[in-house]
């Protein structure tokens, strides 16, 4: 069991740390627009801090269930990572709804 929650830990932590670069990347990109590149830098930096707390987070907690299902052994890691990794694309797809909808208010 002990391997199983490495693994799990491993992949899924891994993850959320890529799945935050990309964040970044986006914002980067968005950066290089001369009207909204400094909000873009800021706001992706704070969107993805965000993303990568919550994202931990559950990762935590989802792995915090994989000592309930001890007799279903190795078996029981696919599905832990299959709904760590849909969660995960969910909370990455709000996160980069978020940056663009900062990007596209306007300032007074």
């Amino acid at each position: 069991m002990f391997a199983t929650s490495l693994i799990y830990l491993a992949a899924s932590l891994g993850t959320v740390f890529v799945l935050s670069l990309m964040i970044l990347k986006i914002g980067k990109m968005l950066g290089d627009c001369p009207e909204t590149g400094f909000r873009a830098r800021t706001a992706s930096v704070t969107v993805a801090t965000g993303y990568a707390a919550i994202g931990a987070g559950s990762v935590l907690l989802i792995g915090a269930a994989l000592p309930l299902f001890q007799e279903a052994g190795n078996l029981v890691l696919l599905p832990m990572l299959g709904f760590a990794a849909l969660c995960l694309g969910l909370g990455f797809t709000q996160a980069v709804t978020t940056l663009r909808h900062v990007l596209a208010e306007k300032t007074a």
